[in-house]
């Protein structure tokens, strides 16, 4: 691989690390049918070896091994044989995104056609008429959570041919399961079982899983069983070159915005011939980096590079896919949504378009560079904040630690609370399985009974209506219904309701493959947003308000609080920000409903305020506090930065002191609080280094100022910070 090279971002590299080459290590693939040894490596990894071997056995398996390693044989082996062992035999394959699982199955039917196995994927995108022949034919499904949720489990009695016989059910990228969407997931797999063992039928479970410090925890926290652990990862890998690099400042003092360096970077690699894949933190970013590549590539060039996220048309995104896997793309600038395994060709290099919020992100993103033994190079691009700038001068809690917890929370009341009518609407249940279902079930059906949305009667728990509840239930985020996007009569995006508030108000500059969108109106009965194509050279962001009540203290150490919380957000403007840059035009003010929810928050008292020294002083100190700890917690919780938010007292109401909130944004809260709490003394001495070694006077955008403030910036004080930091310490 070619080292990276740019008249001025060379200059900018801070560091650059090496992952040395392995060489592979085999096994052997034991007894299994001649005619499907044949469609197999000759020699597998070890680690298949062994994830095969156990799961003949029949144990439940989790392999834990890096990207491109061959975990999807871990589990399609032992499905496909089962499946010519038993001809009635039957097996479910879970992906996180209808993509991956299309993906997988044009794989797999390849080696289905010779070994008499039907496989097909069933998903919001498969044909209604080939609905029953897949139910009844197909030994092998390839499905997703959402479809499981609302086109599987609700109408299970037209899969009980399937669900009798079904013996393998595999679950692919399981790290990816995390907060609101894995505790979902978690309580869908309690329904999918459940109906299993009302025929009589325990399938066993296998799974595949990038590397993360709690592999065997979350698995038993999805699956409700341990697994055998395969973490031995025997695959060849290729030497990887990680570059971490800075954006140059401005003359302003500011530092170049991550998306035009990213563009830099990607046009440059493109100009060179390097098929480059960029991720990026959000779908504005996305856009806008495409946007700012096409204007640096000359124009025979621009035509290839493109965008990729969630929003698009299903149409769009299998294009953009076989356009990159057939090598008429040289560049994608990407959401998360290709971070997980979808084969699109071979990648020379990916570009990190910011921090992706965990170090399991960001080693599977950069894994998407090079493939086997092939060399490959990975550019991280650092925001200027203080987390990204953190990890500048601490390349340690990335390369050095490459695995970190992932939370869910199952027992989170909303979430199971609307689980629990989709489990009741499938089969009546009774208070000895909810007592096996999770912990704290009983008590959240009782309470949902005495409220009438359950039914107890002849000593079981109902569902009193006939419609399923699934379809109203949304199993990626904690919200409403979601709001769909329109230019005239067509259809060119949705996103949810909360998003949408701050997203798609009216005025909002909607970005779609690069090209911006005005929303004329947004219609929050209907749920529709009119759009229409825009000319102008601005793009917006929006500003909420987070109002916080805290309640009862749950445990406490020192002067740190886990409590429960009312919070409140109210997007109350939006600003115009320059494409050329983050000039910020204008700033127009919005009235649009408040949304309010309870959760789970840290809560840090201060010492008392000191009234013999200036107040202003004491309360920009504060103010520094709550920035310099929520800048860093997302590394410390490993979850992205929007899942915390933050507030600040002068004079908290318990104790008539200073006080500093974060909290957990998901209703009921997902473990992160719990996470922040358990690690704050560390989090606390992570933020005190940052502010003392950052060279400015008196706060700058690396260790102070933060860009989602809702004041602005305003009233903070460096020193004063620094003070309370070392008193916590």
């Amino acid at each position: 691989m070619t080292p990276f090279e740019h008249e001025v971002l060379s200059n900018q590299i801070v560091f650059t690390h090496e992952v040395p080459s392995r060489l592979p290590v085999f096994g052997e693939w034991g007894r299994l049918d001649p005619r499907l040894l044949a469609t197999l490596p000759q020699r597998p990894y070890s680690h298949q070896a062994e994830a095969v071997g156990a799961a003949r056995s029949g144990k439940d398996v989790l392999v834990v091994t890096g990207t491109n390693s061959g975990k999807s044989l871990c589990f399609q082996v032992p499905a496909l044989a089962a499946c010519m062992e038993e001809p009635l035999a039957r097996a479910l394959f879970i992906y996180p995104t209808k993509a991956l699982a299309q993906d997988q199955a044009a794989r797999l039917q390849k080696m289905g056609i010779d070994l008499g196995i039907r496989v097909s994927t069933y998903d919001g995108d498969t044909a209604k008429s080939h609905r029953s022949s897949i139910r009844n034919l197909s030994h092998i499904v390839l499905t997703n959570p959402d479809m499981l949720h609302t086109g599987i489990l609700p109408t299970h009695a037209h899969w009980t041919k399937f669900l009798k016989a079904l013996r393998v059910i595999a679950i692919d990228e399981l790290h990816a399961y995390r907060g609101v969407f894995g505790s979902h997931v978690a309580l869908i797999l309690r329904r999918l079982l459940r109906l299993c063992a009302m025929h009589h039928n325990r399938p066993q479970i296998i799974a595949g899983s990038a590397t993360i410090g709690n592999p065997e925890e979350l698995f038993e926290r999805l699956c409700g069983r341990k697994p055998v652990l395969v973490d031995q990862d025997g695959s060849p890998s290729g030497k990887r070159s990680v570059i971490f690099l800075n954006p140059p400042q401005l003359p302003s003092g500011e530092r170049l915005s991550t998306n035009i360096t990213t563009a830099e970077v990607v046009s440059s690699l493109v100009e060179t011939g390097v098929t480059t894949l960029a991720f990026n933190r959000s779908r504005v970013a996305t856009e806008l980096v495409l946007r700012y590549t096409r204007k640096r590539l000359p124009e025979a060039l621009q035509g290839q590079v493109e965008s990729y996220r969630a929003g698009y048309t299903a149409r769009e995104r299998r294009q953009i896919e076989q356009d990159l896997l057939k090598g008429r793309l040289k560049g994608l600038s990407a959401t998360n949504a290709l971070e997980l395994g979808i084969d699109i060709g071979s990648l020379d290099a990916v570009v990190l378009n910011g921090y992706p919020g965990s170090v399991a992100s960001f080693w599977q993103q950069a894994g998407r560079a090079g493939r086997g033994d092939r060399d490959g190079l990975a550019i991280y691009v650092s925001g200027d904040n203080p987390l990204e700038q953190y990890l500048l001068s601490h390349p340690e809690r990335i390369l050095d630690s490459r695995s970190e917890s992932v939370s869910i929370q199952p027992s989170n009341r909303s979430i199971l609370s609307a689980q629990l009518l989709c489990a009741a609407h499938e089969r009546p249940i009774s208070p000895v399985e909810l007592t096996e279902f999770v912990d704290g079930a009983l008590d959240v059906a009782e309470n949902m009974d005495r409220a009438g949305e359950l039914t107890f009667s002849g000593g079981h728990f109902y569902y009193p209506a006939y419609d399923p509840p699934a379809l109203k239930v949304n199993i990626r985020g904690a919200g409403r219904d979601s709001v769909t996007l329109r230019v005239g009569q067509e259809e060119i995006g949705s996103m949810e309701y909360e998003r949408a508030l701050s997203q798609a108000h009216t005025g909002a500059i909607y970005l779609h493959r690069g090209e911006p969108f005005e929303v004329l109106s947004l219609n929050l009965e209907t749920k529709n947003a009119e759009l229409t194509r825009f000319t102008g050279n601005y793009y917006s962001q929006a500003r909420v308000q987070s109002m916080l009540e805290p309640q009862t203290a749950i445990k406490s150490k020192l002067v740190y609080y886990l409590a429960g919380c009312r919070v409140t957000d109210l997007v109350v403007a939006y600003a115009k920000k320059s494409f050329d840059g983050d000039t910020v035009l204008d700033v127009v003010n919005l009235d649009l409903p408040e949304v309010s929810f309870d959760t789970v928050c840290l809560r840090i008292d201060l010492p008392p305020l000191d009234l013999d020294d200036t107040l202003d002083r004491q309360i920009g100190g504060i103010h520094g506090v709550e920035h310099a700890i929520l800048a860093l917690a997302p590394l410390f919780a490993g979850c992205d930065r929007g899942d915390i938010g933050s507030a600040w007292f002068t004079h908290f109401v318990d104790t008539g002191n200073p006080a500093v909130f974060l909290f957990d944004r998901t209703p009921g809260g997902v473990g992160i609080a719990e996470l922040l709490y358990d690690r704050v003394e560390d989090l606390v001495q992570a933020a005190y280094d940052q502010v003392k070694n950052c060279p400015c006077e008196s706060g700058c955008p690396s260790c102070l100022l933060l860009a989602g403030c809702e004041v602005g910036n305003e009233q903070l004080d460096k020193s004063e910070a620094m003070s309370y930091l070392a008193k916590l310490i």
